[in-house]
């Protein structure tokens, strides 16, 4: 069965009917441009019905791209094996243009997947800032020597006929065989097109970069939007470069939501197809198994009512759970008690790090390391 949130060029717009364009006329109305939109209660329909925790495992959806890139001798071809699996999530979208859940203070997402050769990977993400929403995640399989921590800061604007979601924080790749190898990674800015009039659509743009200091190279990429007159959509072009010198090792070029190539001199070959690339499934506890502030079971009857289309449903089910969330943080702000975070902690600076430490560097030792610290660390009262 073909996965709804794969779509191939074309499939990708989206165009409002009249009430849906009158409520956001409506909101648009009351809003100058640049308004931060994180703080606008936007209408239901336009929600992707699942939670931005989750949609951060996009990028784990073709984790053969980077299990095994730690084995790769060539320092330059395990770069671009981890740039490869970095322009590998993104082709993953909603039909038009659709916004993940804002996750509230202290949701949590927690996946596992299982590969062919018997290995594992499992995953952590955790809502350490409502406002302005900050996420951090964590994934790891440690029979592959693969870790992954990032942080996402998503600050989105009114900007006329667009808005735009500014992807601010980073992702940090490490081979854990191979220390000091981290790979820094930041992300495109999303651009939602024709909200007021016209056909709606989902674009990114600006320039993204993968970096690794300890090898000396560096890849910029740029991801283009549509001009109004000519070009196309879902553009991508980047190089591959030593840092120090400037030279040039490889260029890339394609569009991220279709086939992407990699050239070196005269020879060139495809770096990602996402017409072909197969989506490897992640294990997710039942809702009735989750804890309340896991993302699948907070947000259930909202995900329930969107998914037949009862937007009323939708706006009485998404307001509960922020209101909840409100009364939560008020009680607290009045007890002077300030929120703990459970998996992740702060240095102060805007840092924030993974609170398990001393990683076993046996590889199963780790890994039940990792299990225990996921799934066996007591909730915060």
């Amino acid at each position: 069965m073909a996965d709804p949130n794969v779509l191939v060029d074309g499939e990708d717009t989206e165009v409002l009917d009249e009430g849906g364009k009158s409520i956001l006329m409506g909101i648009i109305a009351q809003l100058g441009k640049s308004t931060d939109l994180h703080r606008v209660s936007l209408p239901t329909f336009v929600l992707e019905p699942r939670s931005m925790l989750e949609r951060i495992t996009d990028f784990m959806s073709h984790p053969e791209l980077i299990v095994k890139a730690n084995q790769i001798q060539d320092p330059v071809e395990r770069f671009v094996a981890v740039t490869r699996y970095f322009l590998s999530g993104w082709h993953i979208k909603p039909k038009g243009v659709k916004k993940p859940y804002n996750p509230i203070i202290g949701e949590q997402f927690r996946a596992q997947w299982k590969f062919d050769d018997g290995t594992e990977a499992f995953y952590i993400a955790e809502q350490v800032s409502h406002h302005p929403p900050i996420s951090v995640y964590y994934y790891a399989s440690p029979e592959n020597n693969i870790s992954v921590l990032g942080d996402l800061l998503p600050k989105s604007k009114f900007l006329g006929n667009s808005a735009a979601t500014l992807m601010q924080g980073e992702i940090k790749v490490s081979f854990t065989n191979r220390p000091g190898e981290d790979y820094i990674i930041t992300m495109p800015n999303v651009y939602a097109r024709g909200i007021l009039f016209g056909t709606m659509l989902m674009e990114l743009g600006d320039v993204a970069s993968v970096k690794c200091a300890k090898l000396d190279l560096v890849c910029n990429l740029d991801f283009k939007v549509k001009g109004f007159f000519s070009g196309s959509y879902n553009g991508l072009a980047g190089k591959i470069k030593r840092e120090s010198t400037n030279e040039t090792l490889y260029e890339i070029s394609g569009k991220w939501s279709d086939e992407i190539i990699i050239k070196k001199g005269t020879m060139k070959e495809v770096l990602f197809d996402a017409k072909t690339a197969k989506i490897s499934p992640k294990i997710i506890a039942p809702e009735d198994q989750q804890e309340p502030n896991e993302s699948r079971r907070l947000w259930s009857n909202l995900t329930a009512a969107l998914k037949v289309n009862n937007q009323d449903l939708a706006t009485v089910e998404k307001s509960k759970v922020e209101d909840a969330q409100r009364a939560s943080t008020k009680g607290r702000e009045e007890l002077g008690q300030p929120h703990i975070h459970r998996y992740f902690e702060s240095d102060g600076k805007g840092n924030f790090d993974i609170k398990l430490k001393n990683i076993s560097s046996d590889p199963q030792e780790a890994k039940q390391q990792i299990i225990d610290f996921i799934y066996n660390t007591p909730p915060l009262v």
